[in-house]
């Protein structure tokens, strides 16, 4: 039985070792070994064990793995197409954004050096 996961709430060193744990689980699923994995993937295969158990590693060698198993076209998943929607396009006049910005709040007080005087 699967343990069931909270991926909001958990903390970044909890989602290392879940998705670990599931590559081992789709490694041995595929019945490879971590050296025959870690050979496909161009890494150690300490690499491939400190992935498994969750002790970090760079990005570049998760998708070293997850190519080196097949899994590689699942991050369209993980990170859907952020295209713009067609409502803001119209709004952009075609164009794609270029930056995020924040809302600036109505009711901001305006700045000032210290207290206005007229001094002069």
């Amino acid at each position: 039985m699967a343990q069931k996961i909270d991926y909001v709430t958990a903390s970044p060193e909890a989602l290392e070792a879940i998705l670990g744990s599931k590559l081992e689980r789709l490694r041995l699923s595929k019945n490879i070994n971590q050296s025959a994995l870690a050979k496909e993937a161009g890494v150690s295969r300490r690499t491939i064990t400190r992935l498994e158990n969750g002790d970090g590693t760079s990005l570049d060698t998760f998708i070293r793995v997850i190519r080196a198993l097949g899994i590689v076209d699942r991050l369209e998943t993980l990170l859907p197409d952020a295209t713009t929607r067609p409502v803001e396009r119209i709004k952009l006049g075609g164009r794609e954004r270029q930056r995020a910005r924040t809302k600036k709040s109505s009711n901001a007080d305006v700045w000032t050096w210290g207290p206005e005087t007229d001094e002069q």
